[in-house]
């Protein structure tokens, strides 16, 4: 079964993903910000990762950065699913290492499209 990481400090939108997710049978794992997510991802094999920009303590964007230096990590797709619309945190997220970009609030037939265009 292919495991999602979804990062969001909102608990509904992680409900929310997660459903969907889990309706298209995925194994979904979750986390509220990029701290929390780097240690729940320690070791673990994931498919794909789903993140906001937004969060405390460790943002989307400084997330992506750690994680891409992480040998394991290095090729794991990255979606932002964020409200952040403008081109400036575009450019900023594919710096980091994102693949791809959702705008919150987001359809769930769009979000399930990217995840199987872009998962590996």
């Amino acid at each position: 079964m292919k495991i999602i990481l979804t990062v969001d400090d909102s608990a509904s939108l992680r409900q929310m993903v997660a459903v969907v997710l889990k309706g298209a049978g995925y194994s979904v794992v979750e986390a509220v910000d990029g701290q929390d997510a780097l240690s729940k991802m320690k070791g673990q094999e994931l498919n794909l990762i789903l993140t906001d920009i937004n969060m405390p303590r460790m943002d989307g964007l400084e997330f992506t950065r750690q994680l891409r230096a992480l040998p394991q990590y290095k090729f794991v797709p990255v979606v932002l699913l964020t409200s952040e619309s403008n081109a400036e945190k575009k450019l900023q997220a594919k710096v980091a290492g994102a693949t791809a970009w959702i705008v919150k609030p987001f359809d769930p037939l769009q979000l399930l499209a990217i995840v199987k265009k872009v998962m590996r």
